[in-house]
């Protein structure tokens, strides 16, 4: 059998590697998914498979399409092989049609679909995987289908919203950014033209701004080029455990900002932990796969140190809020749904309510954010336009 090199992250974000010898690539795969760890790179005799990570080429909105679609046709009555193959023939993604084409011919040799689905985890993740298995087991397919379209629907949502919260600010300074660029490269050397020909002494304010632009206009190169390499810098940091859990960590701190994603990651911790329990998922292994699906560093930790604590023996609610990264009111009802045996209903009451909180906060923050940035332009451009016109007044008041 051949040797494969692989490369991969474990549970608690570090990369790892190491050698193992398997049939193919996608035992390599299922063996170290089972050990926790998801695999970036296989290498196989010199030839480098990168695998795409979740969406590479297929949008969460095919995922929830196709699961929406796939749970009406098993509630139907129409057997798996010819729901995979009207599903995998419709879809427009070529991608993503090869990898349902690819499962339903998995499924039709023998393979559990969950066990098919496995082998493709560029589409269907950890917690996708393990819910289908549950729903295969209970015989519950087209109910858990069905939980995973309303999951992928609300967690796209969710991820629209952070978008929203991070876009715009960064996209009104940046316009503002280029605005005041233009205006130092272009419109103040008229000015200083102007100036220099008049001979007259400038103001500390007017020769800051003059050497600002002669600034720009001379290294404007090396602007664009510390900026490039900043931002190439913060995304390499951010790959590394200790960077990414840093910049998580600033993020969450950060004023207004910081409640938002706070309150995203309440809710898609409940929507994910809610929706794995109610269908029959382990609970040590639904708090594996919600902590790696958190989509923020100290969120999957203090998560990885509940589900040790669980392990031991002990309640959700009580390391949770020992985290003090969960609001106390959200430990309360789980510690309520824990003791009535309604987790999972609890759970879901929870992510709904901060589903909601984030829509009303990041309402708020956008109109906060206006008058933030008009007043911020306003003092940036005003400065530059009375740094201008201080030398004609001084002339003018020697003419007078």
């Amino acid at each position: 059998m051949p040797s494969f090199e692989w490369k991969g992250r474990d549970r608690q974000g570090a990369t790892q590697s190491g050698v193992l010898i398997a049939e193919s690539k996608d035992d390599v795969i299922a063996a170290l998914r089972r050990q926790g760890i998801v695999v970036t790179t296989v290498k196989e005799k010199g030839k480098e498979i990168t695998l795409p990570k979740f969406g590479g080429g297929i949008s969460s909105k095919d995922i929830a399409v196709f699961t929406r679609q796939f749970s009406v046709m098993i509630d139907a009555g129409l057997p798996l092989v010819q729901c995979l193959d009207i599903l995998g023939q419709q879809q427009e993604n070529k991608t993503f049609q090869k990898v349902i084409l690819q499962v339903r011919q998995d499924v039709e040799a023998g393979a559990s679909l969950a066990d098919a689905m496995r082998k493709h985890p560029q589409a269907f993740d950890d917690l996708y995987v393990n819910m289908v298995a549950a729903g295969e087991a209970g015989g519950i397919l087209d109910t858990i289908l069905q939980r995973l379209a309303v999951y992928i629907e609300k967690a796209v949502k969710l991820k629209t919203q952070v978008r929203s919260a991070m876009i715009y600010p960064i996209s009104v300074v940046s316009i503002a950014a280029i605005v005041i660029y233009i205006i130092l490269w272009k419109v103040i050397p008229v000015f200083a033209s102007l100036f220099e020909s008049l001979g007259s002494e400038l103001p500390f304010l007017t020769a800051a701004v003059v050497a600002a632009s002669r600034f720009i206009g001379r290294f404007w190169w090396l602007i664009f080029l510390l900026v490039a390499a900043s931002i190439i810098a913060l995304r390499q940091y951010y790959q590394t455990p200790q960077g990414r859990y840093q910049i998580d960590a600033m993020l969450l701190k950060a004023p207004v900002l910081g409640m938002i994603l706070r309150k995203i990651a309440v809710a898609r911790f409940c929507r994910t932990l809610g929706t794995l329990l109610s269908s029959g998922v382990p609970i040590l292994e639904a708090l594996d796969i919600t902590a790696r699906t958190s989509g923020n560093a100290v969120i999957e930790k203090a998560i990885l140190a509940v589900r040790k604590e669980v392990e031991e023996g002990k309640t959700i609610a009580d390391p949770l809020q020992r985290s003090e990264q969960f609001p106390p009111m959200v430990c309360q009802m789980i510690s309520v749904g824990e003791q009535t045996g309604n987790m999972d209903t609890m759970l879901s009451k929870i992510a709904d309510f901060y589903e909601d909180e984030v829509d009303a906060a990041v309402d708020g923050m956008m109109k906060l954010i206006e008058p933030i940035m008009i007043a911020f332009l306003g003092v940036v451009i005003g400065t530059i336009v009375i740094a201008m016109y201080l030398p004609m007044f001084t002339l003018i008041s020697k003419i007078g």
